[in-house]
């Protein structure tokens, strides 16, 4: 049985760590807030931009454009989007698991590069040995998160969409974090390159549009704006889910250290009683013994 003191040093421990879980929960509380807010204004802009972009390829033929061209696969770029810290539970670790799916049950007999967005994932992956080399591709994508905004997320698109234009991949998964709710985080699949062709409904065959400059023009602009957009709104979508995860890991972890306090706290007094107990003993004993 441990003594007194070693029992006063862990419940000292734990105490500290209940009040460093407890700071972290609400910090992550009120980050989450501000990126939920981002998360949710972003997607009805993207949704519509898929709407319009679906319009305007009802007519037209978009399966030979830079974007959106069918080639042989034989090359694979996985976008593993991660967080810079950990603490947040299974976040990191099911985009990681995810990506090892893809690789051995749908792309095995392909060549598969991951690039990842984060810190976390860069050494989860280096640590299970799945091939993080990602070509011509920046290593440094970590500081993507010092400022989450479009500014700094459409330049990483554009390297994207110039590898897979110049041929380097035949296709370009995200694997990311979607947002549902601070607890409840999908891992989600995405393919980004190359294009999807559009869903259109029958309710949008009767749009008359008139268009300037022409069609083919504007479908050109809005095929890597919507690339970029796409891939900003997983960012916000991992930003958001981050937070939601770690505010629930560190709210689980709170939790544990209080019920952890208890079970110490108990432990400890049950030992002072028999401590105090055997002192009883020992002086009653000795008296008796004087007394003999």
């Amino acid at each position: 049985m441990a003594n007194l003191k070693e029992i006063r040093t862990r419940i000292t421990s734990v105490n500290s760590t209940m009040q460093i879980t407890s700071a972290m929960k609400m910090v992550s509380a009120s980050k989450l807030k501000r990126a939920q807010d981002a998360i949710t204004d972003m997607r009805p802009y993207a949704e519509k931009l898929q709407e319009i972009l679906g319009n305007l390829c009802e007519s037209l033929d978009t399966s030979e454009g830079v974007y959106s061209v069918q080639r042989e696969v034989n090359n694979v770029l996985l976008v593993a989007i991660t967080s810079n810290r950990g603490l947040c539970g299974g976040f990191n670790g099911n985009v990681v698991k995810e990506c090892q799916r893809l690789i051995k049950e749908e792309y095995s007999e392909n060549n598969v590069h991951v690039l990842t967005i984060g810190k976390k994932g860069k050494d989860l992956l280096r640590g299970r040995k799945i091939d993080s080399n990602q070509g011509d591709l920046p290593s440094d994508l970590e500081k993507v998160w010092d400022n989450v905004n479009f500014e700094n997320i459409a330049p990483v698109a554009q390297l994207i969409m110039d590898a897979f234009a110049a041929k380097s991949y035949d296709k370009v998964v995200v694997v990311y974090n979607k947002f549902k709710n601070a607890a409840v985080q999908e891992i989600t699949p995405e393919q980004l390159l190359p294009v999807l062709p559009p869903e259109v409904e029958e309710s949008n065959a009767a749009n008359d549009y008139i268009f300037e400059p022409s069609k083919n023009e504007i479908v050109e602009d809005l095929i890597p704006k919507s690339l970029k957009i796409q891939l900003y709104k997983a960012i916000l979508d991992s930003h958001a889910s981050e937070h939601g995860a770690r505010m629930t890991a560190m709210h689980k972890a709170t939790d544990n250290a209080g019920e952890l306090k208890k079970e110490l706290t108990l432990h400890y007094n049950k030992a002072r009683q028999a401590s105090i107990t055997n002192e009883i003993l020992e002086i009653v004993g000795g008296a008796e013994a004087l007394k003999s």
